[in-house]
């Protein structure tokens, strides 16, 4: 009988975790994707706000900036890790930050680098 607790508990925590998590790879995937097919109009449209202002401040569009990025996606490397509206997605070649608004997840920072003892280094920060 506590085996069967056990089970169901475990089922209970999946399921909730997934419904947590649900949509930021598909965000992020839908991100890399529209930059590895030239639509810098779509991949803007997954962008925070701050993050599409913070593209454009060196005086392109955003469209255009995103494009003249080297960002390059990859697999996913697990599964994203969601703390409340905020979740962190990692590619075989990026991390990926994004935020859940109203209307769904969007990519807050791109390009992303580790450093040791320091935040993230990003090409996209919003």
């Amino acid at each position: 009988m506590s085996r069967l607790l056990l089970l169901l508990v475990a089922l209970v925590i999946t399921a909730c975790s997934s419904q947590q998590g649900g949509g930021v790879t598909e965000a992020a995937d839908g991100f890399y994707a529209a930059v590895a097919a030239g639509d810098g109009a779509r991949a803007c449209a997954l962008l925070s706000p701050r993050a599409e202002e913070g593209l454009e401040k060196g005086g392109d569009t955003c469209p255009k900036a995103v494009l003249d990025l080297d960002l390059r996606g990859g697999a996913p490397l697990g599964g994203p890790r969601v703390y409340g509206d905020e979740a962190q997605v990692r590619l075989a070649a990026d991390t990926v930050f994004l935020h859940r608004f109203a209307d769904g997840w969007r990519v807050r920072a791109a390009g992303c680098e580790p450093r040791p003892g320091l935040p993230y280094r990003c090409e996209i920060e919003g």
